[in-house]
């Protein structure tokens, strides 16, 4: 049965989910081995409404571990707290969501979109699909399991023949779900293609909760389509904020003024690089987060390092000082 709660709506300009109220209606996705606490952080402050933490396992086993100790979300974490939980194994999600709340998590919010095979082959993820009883399941025992606002992100399908995002909208609605991220592919679809906004469109007009449009919103411009085209009440973008984390600040501006704000300097870049970059090594310690900069320093400067010359060399560095000389080196030879 639903638990009696506000739902989630739509207050001005902005997007509020049970009595959290968003800055704004830009939210960051969530994303495995990407929005860790230092990117969450970094994107808030470059305009981001909210940041969806990467998704935890339900598995318990899995939850005193380093990697997931580190994808918790914590008390004293900036910004609206909502962290992201994947299983297939209703009464395993509903502990899961319960455990996040216990440490920090203000929403709690269900994975059914991940493609990736190793989650997948757990019936995990968007191969959830392929078994609408089974969403039931663990929609109704998430809702019931924790009193904060539970939201979906799912695809629009398994593949281009079973698109079925209609129907899994209608049903989370019913079970109390009160907002739904919809990625508008196919979980075979992967990240090719184009994104389906005329299936994020339909979904809009079927459905009461708001509804968040997920996939290419990667301008200023094209933010705005999204938002007109589908009627969707929030975007949330991914990839194009890998090495682009002010793209939430551009995007607001437009949506604001109708103008394009122009692109930070390169002096800003640096500044908003190499502070990323030391809260990595602080984060994780400095063997692990000299590693994992790695590919963020690759997503900075990709548009700058065309050849990728300097990526190469700072990719063999394996001293966390000397991952900063290098970027402080890289900006004085480019500036």
């Amino acid at each position: 049965m639903r638990k009696m709660r506000a739902l989630a709506e739509l207050e001005g300009n902005t997007l509020q989910i049970g009595p959290y109220k968003l800055e704004n209606t830009l939210i960051v996705a969530p994303m495995a081995g990407v929005t860790d606490r230092p990117f969450r952080e970094l994107c808030l402050s470059h305009g981001a409404g909210m940041a969806v933490s990467e998704m935890m396992s339900s598995n318990p086993a899995m939850w005193r571990t380093a990697k997931s100790m580190n994808r918790m979300v914590h008390l004293d974490e900036k910004g609206i707290r909502s962290v992201q939980i994947a299983g297939a194994e209703p009464t395993l999600m509903a502990d899961a969501a319960r455990y996040c709340v216990e440490n920090g998590a203000q929403i709690v919010d269900i994975n059914m979109g991940c493609p990736a095979k190793k989650v997948n082959k757990k019936l995990a993820g968007s191969a959830l699909l392929t078994r609408p009883d089974i969403i039931e399941q663990i929609l109704k025992a998430v809702v019931s399991a924790v009193d904060v606002p539970v939201t979906l992100k799912t695809r629009t399908g398994w593949d281009p023949e079973n698109k079925n995002c209609l129907q899994i909208a209608k049903l989370a609605e019913d079970c109390g779900i009160q907002a739904l991220a919809l990625h508008g592919r196919t979980r075979a679809c992967m990240y090719k293609g184009e994104a389906e906004y005329d299936s994020i469109r339909a979904v809009k007009e079927a459905i009461s909760i708001p509804v968040i449009a997920n996939g290419d919103i990667d301008t200023p411009q094209k933010a705005k389509h999204v938002l007109e085209y589908t009627g969707a009440d929030a975007l949330m973008i991914g990839r194009p904020a890998q090495g682009r984390p002010w793209i939430f600040r551009e995007i607001q501006h437009y949506l604001d003024t109708g103008e394009e704000l122009a692109a930070p300097p390169m002096k800003e870049v640096e500044a908003i690089l190499l502070g990323h970059v030391q809260e990595l090594h602080q984060f994780y310690g400095e063997l692990k987060g000299l590693r994992i900069a790695r590919k963020h320093v690759g997503w900075y400067l990709k548009e700058h390092d065309l050849i990728g010359d300097f990526r190469r060399t700072f990719n063999a560095i394996e001293d966390a000082n000397q991952q900063i000389d290098a970027l402080q080196d890289y900006f004085v030879n480019v500036a």
